[in-house]
């Protein structure tokens, strides 16, 4: 009798339907997944009992089979698994994919708003970024991009941003696929080019970009304005979730546990391992891409659906990195004595690993090597880049260390080129960027066998991985690549070699044709819900579908036939997401307030003294 009533519910029963089965489906897969025997219960975890962050400092490898032989570089590394030192191609080609050379076409025209923590040529996760916005616009995808508010004087957003204004009803068909909308947040202490935003509603978004929702929604990195994108979606019913793709590219819990003291490093190691957790996990969260082995045993000690994962690493450009950047002029600049050129290209910040590096360059000094070590970056935080400079302070005297500051484009690959042993310290990378720009330069790589590098490196061909707490066998091999020059270049070249098979067109068609794929399965999953053409068969299916609801929900299955109802309950979860985003952003702002008193403490006794 109802139902005969109803007849304009029946789409949104037989939907609400199919997210319970749905619902049912995913449960009996984690209970599968929850068993002893299953892969997921074989992963390393805490005492805690959650994943631990990814990468810790200063310990040993976890990768026993490295051949630590400082002379015998002939030696080959021993056989790992078949994931390991692949270059980006190959680990792409591992897992079984259609033709990465070609743009998907039915990606032409939808729309996708892709939210990043940080874009522009400010670093690695936003340099990767900014190159597929480009190539999804270039190959006729509509792309709105929403970044936290860029704090710093430099505008780092290449093409420029448009102000708020700038977009509205009247003009949106004109610049719709040039929108780049900025969120106001608070910089970070250590690093204000990055920022934790305030809390926005994401019905906002939408109408400030295409004024209503996109097909998809990109998340690069995800951290605050990510995760608010997921938790306000989770709220909203099934058939308005758009659908996600993330990029996990960032270990923000390794950070803080390099950066944050005890036990507040602790508490916050468990925090983003349970956030990442519950969000990740959720049925509107699509695909989650990885860019090392690393990265993936991290997710999947948070349970992250297998099934979820891809492996994306990253290209680089070889037409701009190139060897024949060579520029001797600024070799004598640098090295007027003809020194040997080590190079270290990172941010300023204590989680880089300059304390090791710091070591690394006192140990060369105290055996009177000659070389020079050119350190590119910086940081929009004086306090921060001045207390990683006064590690190298001593050593700057004597001239053996050179801070050069942010290079970009032309200048960055100039330096690069110019060097001869790149030296990477850092252990929280869960790519390492750079490290494959130095070896399209035609630098040789000596790096801590921690992180991302672990999967670019190639041990002995182009370069050195170490144990990351092994000073003294850094120290060698690099002392091995100064003082043999034959074995540099060998290295240079196969790293080189190696570089130009890492193309940004098959990575980035790699995000668009997963993007497609996503996009196709949530329209067949819309039209599979439709009704039929007669109203018979409307009643037909409507009676069918409400007597499946209420057997597989009897308790609540007379609330999704009231639309009322549903739409309440629906803003209630809304509201109490919120409240859970302003609860966390009061307690991160007292923290904010600590570390900005401390730094501002640190400086006024550093002017004391």
């Amino acid at each position: 009798m109802f139902i005969s009533h109803c007849p304009t519910d029946f789409v949104q029963i037989q939907i609400q339907t199919r997210a319970t089965i749905a619902s049912f489906r995913r449960l009996a897969a984690c209970l599968h997944n929850s068993s002893p025997n299953s892969a997921h219960h074989r992963v390393t975890k805490s005492s805690s009992g959650s994943a631990p962050p990814l990468f810790q400092p200063a310990r040993t490898s976890h990768i026993p089979n490295r051949v630590a032989d400082p002379v015998n570089i002939s030696a080959r590394p021993l056989k790992m698994d078949s994931t390991a030192t692949l270059t980006p191609d190959r680990l792409l080609a591992a897992e079984d994919h259609p033709d990465l050379s070609s743009f998907p076409d039915s990606l032409r025209g939808k729309r996708i708003l892709l939210c990043t923590e940080s874009f522009g040529p400010v670093n690695g996760v936003s340099r990767t970024t900014l190159m597929l916005v480009n190539h999804l616009r270039a190959n006729g995808a509509v792309v709105a991009v929403v970044a936290p508010h860029n704090h710093t004087k430099q505008n780092t957003f290449i093409p420029l941003v448009k102000p708020p204004a700038a977009i509205n009803d009247n003009n949106r068909s004109f610049n719709q696929n040039d929108i780049e909308l900025r969120i106001r947040g608070y910089p970070l202490p250590f690093n204000p080019e990055l920022s934790i935003v305030y809390p926005f509603r994401l019905s906002t978004l939408y109408k400030q970009t295409f004024g209503h929702p996109p097909d998809l929604i990109y998340l690069a990195s995800p951290a605050s304005l990510g995760f608010q994108v997921m938790l306000q979606l989770r709220q909203q019913p099934a058939q308005s979730q758009i659908p996600i793709i993330c990029n996990f590219q960032t270990d923000l819990a390794g950070y803080c546990a390099i950066l944050f003291p005890p036990p507040l490093s602790d508490l916050a190691v468990l925090a983003f391992s349970a956030v990442q957790a519950y969000l990740f996990r959720h049925a509107s969260v699509k695909t989650v891409f990885y860019p090392s082995r690393f990265v993936r045993r991290y997710l999947e000690g948070n349970k992250v659906q297998r099934d979820k994962m891809k492996l994306l690493q990253r290209g680089v450009d070889t037409r701009l990195f190139h060897p024949g950047k060579r520029n001797e002029v600024l070799r004598r600049e640098i090295a007027p004595g003809g020194e040997v050129i080590l190079i270290c290209v990172a941010r300023l910040a204590g989680e880089k690993g300059f304390g090791f590096l710091a070591d690394v360059a006192a140990a060369l000094d105290d055996r009177r090597v000659e070389f020079k070590l050119v350190i590119v970056g910086g940081n929009r935080n004086r306090v921060v880049e001045e207390e990683v400079r006064a590690l190298f302070a001593l050593l700057v005297k004597k001239g053996r260390v050179v801070f050069v500051g942010f290079k970009m484009g032309e200048a960055l690959a100039e330096m690069y080129a110019s060097c001869d042993v790149f030296l990477h310290c850092s252990v929280t990378e869960t790519f390492g960027l750079v490290v494959l720009e130095s070896m399209a330069s035609g630098v040789p790589v000596v790096a801590r066998d921690e992180g991302g590098p672990s999967d670019i490196v190639r041990e002995r061909e182009s370069g050195f991985l170490v144990p990351p707490g092994d000073l003294g066998t850094f120290v060698n091999r690099v002392v091995l690549l100064i003082e043999d020059e034959e074995v540099r270049m060998r290295m240079a070249k196969e790293g080189r070699k190696q570089a130009e098979g890492a193309t940004w067109e098959r990575v980035n068609n790699r995000v668009a044709l997963r993007m497609a794929e996503v996009i196709e399965e949530r329209e067949r999953e819309g039209a599979e819900v439709e009704l039929g053409t007669g109203a018979e068969r409307n009643i037909e299916t409507g009676v069918r579908t409400s007597r499946m609801v209420m057997s597989t929900t009897p308790m609540f299955g007379w609330l999704l036939l009231n639309g009322a109802i549903r739409e309440r309950i629906v803003d209630v979860r809304l509201a109490a997401g919120m409240a859970v985003i302003a609860w966390f952003w009061i307690a991160v702002s007292l923290y904010l307030a600590f570390i900005e008193t401390a730094q501002w403490l640190k400086a006024r006794l550093r002017t004391w003294s």
